[in-house]
């Protein structure tokens, strides 16, 4: 929708125990429990014990915190552990049958968001195994389309991708990112769109960053970190961020520093150019909160001194458009789930609104022609409707269905726009929609190896523990026997203001498609309510989280949609905490979970990386009121020595620089090392991979396959 500020998110993603869980004992050297049907490897246990606010916190694990590919006996460690777990998941019947069906669901023709510049339209294509998706160009929006970038001649593994790109307005240059294996670090290039050949610009130590062209082409703002230390590229912490700009055709030594803010050095600073090219406008935040401070820096005009906008860093701030000095925007200042207001520039703090709050959460905004296009969550499902430049109403925007609808990026001297719809059994479908008349055509369709009415998609309420109500979706294939209850793979996230909408997956559709039953909820710490429901999920409040997700398992269980002993839990990130949280406070709930690129170690998660800004959701842990809260739920602290657990399958990859594996490879050991009942527990250690995005189409459908087997074997999916 609108062009948002960019904070480092938890990048691109649920429990019940009462608070108060202990540190793990410190255990001086002590021998790993092997499981004698498995024979994990032997794990060394440290003597590491921190004293913290009266509490001893043992971390015997605290090596394998080292980067893999720096500590040599890390990279051993990993290799024992794959093969263990490779040896395991060969044994499972329903791998061969998940990838088969996985790589039949995804064989489709995937588009990606249109981009229109000067006459010329930018979109991804993917004809449906590739690696990684193809950007094409068109002249006109009838012209036959040209390859630009495909990105699949870049590696033979396939893990090198085209992350963020953006044509200049005339259409005659385009402006990308390169990332390999997963990182979040960017090298950004510059192509002429005309021959397909690269500029000699190249930039580098981009990370969390916007791109956006000055209006005469003539250069780029980004944000970038200073270079790290070669010994800690991988997982140093971000500090420093500042925005630059860069002139075509000159080295980035060059570049002029625009925006820095040397005194506040945890603030994240993005920049984006205003629609009438007057100025260039920096959002800045120091977490994960949509708490931004606002700075305008005007162009053309030399010696012009920045102006500040906001700089308290209270609310959320995202540009939409402006006339001049006067600037429109989303913001949740006196309105929890969002309004748009105006400010002149002259008196940034006298705010006229035009779009009061409404029942439904406004999550974008943007300018089309002269209209704005606006789009809401009700219940976690897109709605969409177009207001004109003072806010009053023109139209619903009517869409397909329940599902999720995104883009309506746009231009004030153009009234054309794109958006894709998707849902869970319905695969993203490209709209191009004509905001002076109102009507939308379809631009880009996939042709499917499936029918999207062989399945039902339902929307369920159900009490939390302490009586709130949380929405769910369950997807299940029609004509399914209800009357036993079936195995079901319950899915969340809970964080970070993120939520979770009706997308489309090939993997989850196989595990529908084979019997199973998908169940995704809808839990406080997300955005679905805005600002209210973000805050019940976080900080002191995260327990809620943890108790939505219980209470969503006991749902289902009480429903009949599932049978006890039926349910794997799956989530990744935040959604990796959730898991291992739920299961070392419910383990006789679940059967099976999955925790993926997890945080952890809740004691140590702002050491590393992109860690520090998580501390708007999950507290300060050198804050004694934060660590016992922290302490109280942290999956690596709380795993209960002798009690039966579920069986678990970790997944994470060794470059993962958001959320570092050590994170993962501490709560295994852990879990390996206690004694945690008969069921495996394993972990499988991607390579040359990160966080999730940029991974390739291959390794998405291998580790999926893995996965759901693993949860169809405990959850008792008959998968043939």
């Amino acid at each position: 929708m609108s062009r948002k500020a960019l904070s480092a998110p938890l990048a691109l993603v649920a429990l019940t125990m009462t608070p108060g869980g202990t540190a793990l004992a410190a255990d001086k050297a002590a021998p790993s429990i092997t499981a004698p049907s498995l024979g994990y490897p032997d794990t060394a246990r440290g003597n590491t014990v921190d004293p913290q606010f009266g509490v001893d916190v043992a971390d015997p694990y605290r090596w394998l915190e080292d980067d893999v590919r720096v500590n040599p006996n890390v990279a051993d460690w990993v290799a024992a552990q794959n093969k263990v777990t490779d040896t395991y998941l060969e044994t499972l019947p329903g791998r061969d049958a998940f990838k088969k069906r996985m790589t039949e669901l995804y064989n489709y023709e995937r588009f990606g968001l249109p981009t229109k510049a000067g006459i010329r339209y930018f979109y991804t294509r993917n004809d449906g195994l590739q690696p990684q998706s193809v950007l094409f160009v068109r002249e006109g929006l009838k012209g036959e389309a040209r390859v630009l970038i495909d990105p699949n001649t870049w590696a033979k593994d396939g893990a090198t991708a085209l992350a963020e790109w953006n044509p200049s307005d005339d259409g005659k240059h385009l402006l990308y990112s390169v990332q390999d294996g997963g990182t979040d670090w960017r090298i950004v290039r510059v192509k002429d769109v005309a021959t397909g050949a690269d500029l000699s610009d190249e930039v580098r130590w981009v990370k969390f960053s916007a791109l956006d062209w000055a209006k005469d082409g003539s250069g780029f703002y980004y944000s970038r970190f200073p270079e790290p230390a070669k010994d800690g590229a991988f997982q140093s912490l971000n500090e420093h961020h500042a925005v630059y700009f860069h002139k075509l055709g000159t080295p980035q030594s060059e570049d002029v520093l625009i925006h820095a803010t040397p005194d506040k050095p945890k603030l994240n600073n993005s920049a984006v150019v205003t629609d009438d090219g007057k100025y260039l406008l920096v959002v800045s935040s120091e977490g994960t909160d949509q708490r931004y401070g606002l700075t305008l820096h005007p162009l053309g005009k030399a010696g012009a001194k920045p102006i500040v906008l906001v700089d308290d860093y209270a609310n959320n701030w995202e540009y939409v458009t402006n006339d001049g000095p006067r600037f429109t925007f989303i913001t949740n200042k006196g309105a929890p789930r969002g309004r748009i207001v105006s400010m002149d520039v002259k008196k940034p703090t006298a705010l006229t609104q035009l779009v009061g709050e409404d029942d439904a959460t406004l999550v974008g905004a943007s300018r089309v022609g002269n209209r704005l296009i606006l789009s809401y969550l009700g219940d976690a499902k897109s709605e969409a409707m177009m207001v004109a430049l003072d806010g009053k109403p023109i139209a619903n925007i009517k869409l397909a269905d329940i599902g999720a609808a995104s883009g309506f990026g746009g231009k004030s001297s153009d009234p054309e726009t794109f958006y894709s719809f998707s849902s869970y059994a319905r695969p993203t479908t490209i709209y191009r929609f004509d905001a002076a008349t109102g009507k939308s055509e379809i631009f880009a369709e996939p042709k499917l190896t499936f029918k999207p009415s062989d399945f039902s998609v339902e929307q369920r309420f159900y009490k939390s523990k302490d009586g709130t109500e949380v929405p769910m979706f369950v997807v299940m294939k029609k004509g399914l026997d209800r009357s036993k209850g079936s195995p079901t793979l319950l899915y969340g996230y809970g964080g970070f203001n993120v939520s979770m909408t009706p997308g489309f997956s090939p993997t989850r559709l196989a595990w529908v498609d084979k019997g199973g039953v998908l169940a995704i909820a809808n839990l406080r710490g997300g955005g679905e309510y805005g600002k209210a429901w973000h805050d019940a999920g976080r900080l002191d409040k995260k327990q809620n989280v943890f108790d939505d997700f219980i209470a969503a398992g006991e749902y289902l269980i009480a429903e009949g949609i599932a049978g006890k002993g039926q349910i794997a839990i799956e989530g990744g990130s935040n959604g990796g905490l959730l898991v291992g949280a739920v299961t070392n406070q419910r383990p006789d709930l679940f059967a099976a979970a999955l925790p993926a690129v997890g945080v952890m170690d809740m004691l140590r998660f702002d050491r590393f990386t992109a860690g520090r800004y998580w501390v708007d959701d999950y507290g300060y842990p050198s804050k004694e009121g934060d660590f016992k809260n922290l302490l109280s739920y942290s999956p690596y602290h709380n795993i209960k020595d002798g009690t039966a657990y579920p069986a678990v399958l970790v997944t994470t990859a060794d470059t993962d620089d958001r959320v570092v594996p050590g994170h993962s490879f501490k709560y295994t050991a852990a879990l390996q090392h206690a004694k945690a009942g008969d069921k495996p527990h394993l972990i499988r250690v991607e390579t040359r991979a990160g966080h999730g995005s940029g991974k390739p189409t291959d390794k998405v459908i291998a580790e999926a396959a893995d996965k759901y087997a693993f949860a169809a074997k405990w959850t008792g999916l008959d998968v043939q």
